[in-house]
């Protein structure tokens, strides 16, 4: 969640044993730099200090993705944009050559590295300039446009997949905005993008904890495809471990197992769906280590229904950040941060 406190507790019902794989399908790291400048209001500077970074010419971030895709064998990376950056601050404009440009870089290298899966995610908390999507502010057409035009650019590679929005949060009605995200999906399957995995995200900044109780699963369960089915369809959710589930702090106080991820599991495994956890992490300390790689291990082990998990963040995050994944280049080789190379990692090549 990064920025909100999220209270209310799931069902606490056992998930069953016994399941179908013992790993998860994708596993990998967020590369932060093109939503710098994004606030949760949805509002994205695109001047000033804040404004978004340029992370392949700033922060090597192709090296990055290639450190982690062909050192660490992850195979996950997710690459969140503001809206604004991409459209430059034209709302139902065009994607704008020069700032498309740029983060097509990334995504490109993202493609280039080998990685299994490029999540395109639209960084914006189901807002524009403070203002709801569908609700008051831009219109659905107006966010399933953007996501026609970048699913008509990269849809036809299967190894891309497309985020509808990060972390919406404080939603009047969940039915309304799993409208917006229905005509989202009509889009891109529309340009083409017909079995691309497409992550759909709930009311509370999507967070697993709460995203039964909240009424989030009933109603994006009723978010299909053109043709009527939900293949490749997935809830994309998130969740930190910190004193107060904001992402925030660098001492980690719980797995979330017991009041996430089993209640949400069971859930998952009677509608016959999937989940991502798309936005997960904590400091480079003992306690952390600790939770993290235990939360991580219960996804391994119901594989069936979570595919997969991404840190957050590398990128263009310095050493001071409370969540920094960034991993340090020494000439051509490069060092992971101790949280990374323990749970993001260990929990993959340990399975």
């Amino acid at each position: 969640m990064k920025a909100a406190i999220i209270s209310a507790l799931a069902s606490t019902a056992i998930v069953a044993a016994a399941p179908t794989a013992t790993k998860v399908k994708y596993a990998g790291v967020n590369i932060a730099g093109f939503d710098f400048g994004c606030t949760t209001d949805g509002t994205c500077s695109l001047t000033g200090m804040s404004k978004p970074y340029d992370i392949v010419t700033g922060a090597n971030a192709v090296g990055q993705m290639n450190h982690f895709v062909k050192d660490d064998t992850l195979n996950t990376l997710r690459l969140p944009v503001g809206w604004q950056f991409l459209v430059n601050g034209q709302l139902g404009g065009t994607l704008n050559a020069n700032n498309a440009g740029q983060y097509d870089k990334l995504v490109q290298g993202c493609l280039n590295s080998g990685a299994a899966l490029c999540i395109l995610d639209l960084h914006n908390y189901a807002r524009w300039n403070g203002k709801i999507v569908g609700q008051g502010g831009p219109t659905n057409a107006q966010l399933a446009d953007v996501w026609k035009q970048l699913a008509t650019k990269y849809g036809k590679n299967s190894k891309i997949a497309f985020g509808v929005m990060n972390e919406p949060h404080d939603m009047p009605d969940m039915t309304i905005w799993a409208a917006t995200v229905q005509e989202v999906v009509t889009a891109i399957r529309g340009a083409g993008a017909t079995t691309n995995l497409i992550l759909l995200p709930g009311q509370g900044y999507t967070s697993a904890e709460t995203f039964v109780s909240s009424g989030s699963a009933d109603a994006l369960a009723k978010v299909t495809n053109p043709d009527k089915t939900t293949d490749n369809l997935i809830m994309d959710v998130h969740k930190y471990l910190d004193s107060d589930n904001s992402g925030t702090h660098t001492e980690c106080v719980k797995d979330n197992i017991d009041t996430a991820f089993k209640p949400l599991a069971t859930w998952l495994k009677t509608n016959n769906r999937q989940a991502m956890l798309t936005e997960t992490g904590g400091g480079n300390t003992a306690s952390c280590q600790k939770y993290l790689c235990a939360q991580l291990q219960f996804l391994n082990q119901n594989s069936d229904v979570y595919l997969g998990y991404v840190g957050w963040a590398a990128g263009g995050f310095s050493t001071t950040y409370e969540l920094n994944e960034t991993p340090t280049q020494n000439g051509n080789s490069w060092t992971d941060t101790s949280l990374v190379k323990s749970c993001i990692v260990g929990a993959w090549k340990g399975a």
